[in-house]
């Protein structure tokens, strides 16, 4: 059975981030069942939220950055469960810089043109808007800003 726990921030914000965690793994892993994923509600300095794989393809750390407003927290939770979604299945090799079997120098490559990125970037908010849909929550104003 997957484990998620979420750490820090308020009893909302972790309810909302361990919420979206449990929604992209039945949307994006459905079939895994060994994850384990703790999530660090913190305040970051240069980055809204990392990924990190920690001993094994099942083992990951999140940390997400608690002064976001609530939606772009959660949004980043859904942006960093898709990369637990790429380390677990095996389609992002971290240590390599492998995508897909392919190796890619992140030294060369903008930021926003890394394969892995754009995949996060462009599910990240329909991640959202479809958690929002599922608990009726969609028509909230808070849903509503971006």
């Amino acid at each position: 059975m997957n484990e998620i726990e979420v750490r820090g921030g308020t009893a909302r914000q972790r309810w909302y981030a361990r919420s979206m965690a449990e929604f992209c793994i039945k949307h994006l892993m459905p079939r895994m069942r060994t994850l384990n994923i703790i999530i660090k509600l913190k305040s970051t300095k240069d980055a809204m939220g990392y990924c990190l794989e920690l001993d094994d393809n099942r083992s990951f750390e999140i940390e997400v950055d608690k002064t976001l407003r609530l939606r772009r927290m959660i949004e980043t939770v859904a942006h960093e469960m898709v990369h637990v979604k790429q380390y677990a299945r095996r389609e992002l090799h971290p240590a390599h810089s492998k995508w897909m079997g392919k190796t890619i120098n992140p030294k060369k490559v903008s930021y926003w043109d890394l394969p892995w990125e754009v995949e996060a970037h462009g599910r990240e908010v329909g991640l959202f808007i479809r958690w929002a849909e599922y608990h009726k929550l969609a028509d909230k104003k808070w849903t509503q800003d971006n």
